[in-house]
């Protein structure tokens, strides 16, 4: 068995026997452990056999260049037995090993980001809901002492003549000593893991509650699963062939489920299964699968997919990048007949047979996405619930299959409750409409607060509701569907005048001059907006902000100053002429009462700040403005 934490540092190297601190972070997902109450406990014996299937991969993998590491034994299996009198459960394997530095590294520490948040995460999780995360975060060795109250771990790396002995209680560090002479003796090669069960889990002492495990989570391991019971002889419990490899009509819906589920170390089913052979210029075997829910490192920041490269049924890597990364949620294998077996990791990046399979498969998972959302829309709107933030990175980045993401995405609108597809959209276009219309930001009640909607509501047009913060970013690169540009309602001039108004929805029509109204708040807003216009936009609303024509727009200005990267432009400030408020400025104006134009057009400016979520600038200002108006309606002396 190798870990199944692997460490981003230089090994270390190797310490004299005896105990050692195990990381914090382990030390208190240990704690989890130990205490826990979850009910799905079955899963700590599918991540020891998963553990113990990868280092029988990783062996395979080096015994191409150094073949001399597995001739001696070359039928590589994972083997289980049990000890009743002294309750222990055993998990061996003849697999890569490990050396001394490895287990100390290996075994007592988690070298991987976002730990932090996976505990806190994994503690705050309800009873019976952890076992997705522990297999998904890859601290899968861990769960064993949620069964064990002692763990001893065995190894001797490949080709190595000395083994090394790792054992902990859960609590109190670990220790790590060389083998005895008979230990060593008896593990030629691999890792031996004896779990010391707790009294509540003697059950994991019967053969047959073994191979139901063995049979739900681990059926789709490539390598034997077999298991010695006392007085019963050597018997396989798994099917040890690549299901992959299988034609999909020897194939059960269930068999699927549970290859999915050992392959994500989710326990749901999978959303949607991707199965197939390519034949051709080029011969490999795909299955793929869509997780039914969000894997817990979707948002890391690497990006990195994880998708596994075989050559014929030997593992090379989960970091052929397969896919793009905004196909990052698709997990599964491809399994090539035609890659060198020999091809280093580094090579692969470059190669032209795995570029071909990466762009053949990139198509046929956007393919299979497009059936589902158009044979099973309600299906799909799960997938696009989970995933959807994620595809439309590919908008931003994927301009050749740019149209058929921009098909698949799904958004909130201001029609129904429901999500709404492009082509849905177009579909229900006013007469004289020729735009899609969208606002960004990042809450999606207040974007339906909006009043840069107030004209396109007036007027009968859905307006899309983008609350994703790569929205921001997609819809900059002048997208357009079915030849119909999108445009932002809180970009430049918003031009509504083609399409009517519903029938009593017309707004009222602005009267007095204002050319002079839009020059006196000019002079008292100052450096503090870009403009001041007359608004198209706005029906009930005083006044509300919009971004210049050029840059960014309001919600893409707003991310980047959050980076300390905005440019710093500054906002338009719209009227609408026909609203009280706005119409006491202009009467200030006319009266030559500059106080109260500075006043009013202060309070307006901050109105609007808040009704985009922002805070006004001064907010003690604010205060005292907005005070004074009060007061003196309240003594009905007006301004004087």
């Amino acid at each position: 068995m190798s870990s199944d934490v692997p460490s981003e540092t230089e090994p270390r190297a190797p310490a004299a026997a005896g105990q050692h601190a195990f990381q914090a972070e382990v030390s208190r997902l240990l704690h989890l452990m130990v205490h826990s109450v979850y009910t799905e406990k079955d899963i700590f014996l599918r991540e020891l056999i998963s553990n113990a299937s990868d280092a029988c991969d990783k062996l395979r993998y080096e015994a191409i260049a150094a073949p001399e590491l597995i001739a001696e034994d070359q039928r590589l299996a994972v083997t289980l037995s049990i000890d009743k009198p002294a309750r222990q459960l055993t998990i061996a394997d003849n697999g890569i090993g490990m050396s001394e530095a490895e287990l100390i590294d290996n075994l007592g520490t988690i070298a991987r980001s976002g730990t932090r948040a996976f505990l806190d995460r994994l503690a705050a999780e309800p009873q019976g809901t952890s076992s997705g995360l522990i297999g998904q975060f890859g601290v899968g060795f861990y769960s064993a002492f949620m069964v064990a109250d002692r763990i001893e771990v065995l190894s001797r790396r490949a080709g190595s003549t000395t083994a090394f002995v790792w054992s902990s209680d859960g609590t109190s560090g670990f220790a790590v000593r060389p083998a005895t002479e008979a230990e060593a003796a008896s593990l030629p090669r691999g890792t031996r893991v004896t779990l010391h069960l707790k009294p509540e889990s003697d059950s994991y002492l019967e053969p047959y509650e073994i191979e139901r495990i063995v049979k739900t989570y681990s059926d789709h391991i490539l390598f034997p699963v077999e298991f010695i019971g006392e007085s019963v002889e050597r018997r396989q419990l798994n099917t040890a062939s690549a299901l992959w490899q299988r034609s999909k009509s020897e194939v059960t819906t269930e068999s699927y489920a549970e290859a999915y589920r050992g392959m994500t170390h989710q326990v749901g089913d999978p959303a949607l299964t991707v199965h197939y052979k390519a034949e051709g210029r080029q011969s490999y075997a795909v299955l793929l699968f869509v997780p039914g829910e969000r894997p817990f490192d979707l948002f890391d920041v690497e990006r990195k997919g994880r998708v596994k490269l075989y050559v014929r049924r030997v593992f090379i890597t989960d970091e052929a990048e397969l896919l793009p990364s905004y196909l990052r949620f698709i997990r599964g294998v491809v399994d090539s007949e035609d890659v060198p077996l020999n091809i280093s990791r580094e090579m692969l990046q470059n190669n032209p047979q795995v570029a071909q399979i990466r762009k053949a498969l990139t198509g046929r998972v956007l393919t299979e996405l497009v059936a589902l959302a158009e044979k099973e829309p309600e299906r799909y709107a799960k997938v696009w619930e989970a995933f959807g933030a994620v595809l439309k990175e590919g908008i931003y980045e994927d301009f050749e299959r740019r149209d058929q993401l921009l098909g698949l995405a799904r958004f909130h609108s201001t029609i129904g409750t429901g999500l709404r597809s492009l082509k849905d959209y177009v579909a229900a276009m006013r007469p004289g409409q020729t735009e899609i219309y969208y606002l960004a930001g990042s809450n999606l009640e207040r974007l339906k607060a909006s009043p840069q909607l107030e004209a396109a509501l007036a007027r009968g047009v859905e307006v899309l509701l983008l609350d994703d913060h790569v929205d921001s970013f997609w819809t900059t690169r002048g997208q357009k569907f079915d030849d119909k540009p999108l445009k932002s309602l809180t970009q430049g001039e918003a031009d509504l005048s083609a399409i009517p108004y519903l029938e009593g929805k017309s707004p009222e029509t602005p009267t007095g001059d204002t050319g002079a109204l839009v020059a006196a708040l000019k002079t008292a807003l100052g450096e503090a907006v870009s403009d001041v216009r007359v608004s198209n936009r706005l029906v009930s609303s005083a006044a509300c902000l919009v971004a210049p024509g050029a840059g960014p727009d309001l919600a893409l200005e707003r991310l980047l100053q959050q980076r300390d990267q905005g440019l710093g432009l500054k906002p338009v400030l719209e009227i609408n002429a026909a609203h009280g408020l706005v119409a006491a400025v202009a009467d200030s104006a006319a009266r030559g009462r500059s106080d109260d134009v500075r006043d009013l057009a202060g309070l307006l400016l901050d109105q609007a700040r808040i009704l985009d979520g922002e805070l006004p600038q001064e907010p003690a200002v604010f205060v005292e403005r907005l005070n004074r108006f009060v007061t003196r309606g309240l003594s009905g002396t007006g301004a004087e």
